[in-house]
């Protein structure tokens, strides 16, 4: 997968409202418009094993 085409968040993780829009804060960054708060998403990596349910 390349750095141009990520999945972009669904909803905001402190109010759950869908009105988000890209920021200016940088790369990954994301603006609510319900809440007025700016967030990141990143993709930290996978885990080294199995996750055992």
């Amino acid at each position: 997968m390349s750095g141009e085409t990520r999945a972009v968040p669904l909803y905001c993780p402190y109010c759950g409202e869908e009105d988000l829009r890209p920021s200016e804060a940088g790369h990954g960054a994301w603006e609510c418009h319900a809440c007025a708060r700016v967030f990141t998403v990143r993709f930290t990596g996978l885990l080294s094993r199995a996750v055992n349910r």
